[in-house]
């Protein structure tokens, strides 16, 4: 009983906000050609715009832009409203600290392992006897060095 109670309170104040939020919609007897919205209205229904739109589906009355307005200062408070609310886009480009600061890691990660195979193979090559000349082992550094940072490369992309 207790939630029910609690549910039935919540939908009431849901249902008050929705209707709050709508009471000053675009499409208003208010706004006339002697009263056109302005930049504030503009920017309100900017806000709102996303809950008229709902509204206007079910209501033809309820409308999403105010005809009676203003003009350029009505539309750029619209704009600034919609994109207050829902964002201007830029963030989908844009990294986050989080994937900036892993990008990082994974490079440093690349840059160890990769000197740490170089140093080994250095070693590796000065511990062995040569039976050729420097410039075929110096060939075969270049190439491993080269399939190495390939392949670094390719495992860090796969996380």
């Amino acid at each position: 009983m207790n939630s029910q109670y609690t549910l039935s309170h919540k939908l009431f104040f849901l249902v008050s906000f929705v209707l709050l939020l709508t009471a000053c919609t675009a499409g208003d007897t208010q706004f006339t050609e002697q009263n056109q919205a302005g930049f504030f209205y503009g920017l309100w229904h900017g806000v709102i715009s996303f809950i008229t739109l709902i509204i206007h589906i079910f209501n033809d009355a309820v409308m999403v832009y105010e005809t009676s307005n203003t003009g350029g200062w009505y539309d750029f408070g619209f704009l600034v409203g919609v994109t207050s609310i829902w964002g201007g886009g830029c963030h989908m480009k844009c990294k986050s600290v989080k994937d900036k600061k892993t990008d990082k890691e994974w490079e440093e990660i690349g840059d160890k392992v990769e000197n740490k195979v170089m140093r080994k193979l250095k070693e590796w090559s000065e511990d062995e006897e040569t039976t050729g000349s420097d410039a075929e082992w110096d060939d075969i550094g270049e190439k491993v060095e080269k399939k190495l940072k390939r392949k670094i490369r390719e495992w860090a992309e796969k996380e």
